[in-house]
């Protein structure tokens, strides 16, 4: 990743006041951009977004993706170069719970962000963030590729297979050469596996539902122990993200598309090896116990193929699932000591970038 390529450029983040928007705010920030946001309020409280102070250093706006209008007249007003579209619901439960909410932000949000797009023409980079849940997953032991067909079993995973559709369709129809607008414009989708780092408040997420336990002397309850997910450092896909972008700011067609950023294949492991960890590194009495109620389905086992990454990007992971887990640990309980929170995650940022 090059450092100076981001100094001064115009960038633009729907969702950024999300854990990994907030988390990529900061870390542009540190770089130099001119970065806008674009998003609803904080969706937990606390939140990154306001114990690290994000919006300090960046233009704040609240807004819904699912607003085409106002969409629109955000990327007219601030002429962003490049968009960063993270703006989702992004829980899988939450999605049993309400589908129409979670397609209409996850669908239609993409095609007001991709439609407002093509209606400038100060945009020169997309990337549309999905989720290594957007494959149809037979639950193999074989890691899925970008060329692998969409799927998804609940509306979460299903809506994220459908913008990965739709952002093929936009695409091919108005961002390529030979399309119906020939127009300079470079998208690709990313696909991350189970992102996890300091920051993260969501409901039915393992590391929060851990880390608040642990805050606050409960025993941590466990829903799903033998699920095998790829855990990885936020760092580790947003790294992926930004190396991406500054291959196809140079307009290299072979740069457009799909792609995958996972672990390593040693570092997909069981929930409960998760928690055992993690519990482990807290100490102080933390436990966990294994919840006996009844849940929704979700897939055992779900593993990416990151050759494509590794090959044309030359990108890789760099922090195994323990290092990980020891950089969350430290982050929390940083939070727990009242410490300055945006200093801490600044620090994770410039100690990544050293590793």
């Amino acid at each position: 990743m090059d450092k100076s390529f981001w100094k001064d450029k115009k960038v633009l983040i729907t969702g950024h006041t999300g854990f990994k928007g907030s988390w990529l705010s900061l870390w542009l920030q540190r770089m130099e951009a001119n970065v806008i946001g674009y998003s609803l309020p904080p969706p937990t409280k606390p939140s990154l977004f306001e114990v690290g102070h994000v919006a300090d250093g960046m233009v704040s706006i609240t807004g819904d993706v699912c607003d085409l209008e106002q969409v629109q007249a955000t990327i007219a007003k601030h002429e962003p170069e490049i968009i960063f579209h993270m703006a989702a619901q992004s829980l899988v439960h939450y999605s049993y719970a309400h589908p129409v909410e979670t397609y209409s932000t996850n669908v239609m949000g993409a095609v007001n962000v991709l439609e407002a797009i093509r209606h400038s023409r100060c945009v020169r980079v997309v990337i549309i963030v999905t989720s290594d849940k957007c494959y149809e997953n037979n639950e193999g032991l074989w890691g899925y590729r970008e060329i692998d067909p969409m799927g998804g079993y609940d509306p979460y995973s299903s809506s994220k297979g459908c913008v990965e559709l739709i952002t093929s369709g936009y695409r091919s129809s108005f961002f390529s050469k030979g399309g119906f607008l020939d127009q300079e414009t470079w998208v690709a989708t990313v696909r991350a596996g189970n992102v996890i780092g300091g920051g993260d408040w969501a409901k039915d997420r393992l590391i929060p539902d851990i880390m608040k336990a642990m805050m606050e002397s409960r025993v941590v309850v466990i829903r799903n122990p033998d699920a095998i997910r790829p855990w990885q450092h936020v760092l580790e896909p947003l790294c992926g993200y930004l190396m991406l972008v500054e291959r196809l700011w140079s307009r290299r067609k072979e740069f457009d598309g799909a792609w995958n950023f996972g672990p390593d294949d040693k570092d997909a492991k069981p929930v409960s090896w998760v928690a055992e960890f993690v519990t482990n590194l807290w100490g102080q009495g933390a436990r966990w116990e294994l919840d006996p109620n009844e849940h929704r389905h979700e897939a055992r086992y779900l593993k990416l193929d990151c050759s494509k990454a590794k090959s044309l990007l030359g990108w890789k992971p760099k922090l195994n699932i323990c290092k990980t887990l020891e950089w969350i640990v430290d982050w929390y309980r940083s939070y727990k000591e009242s410490k300055d929170m945006r200093d801490i995650t600044e620090d994770h940022i410039v100690r990544f970038e050293n590793l």
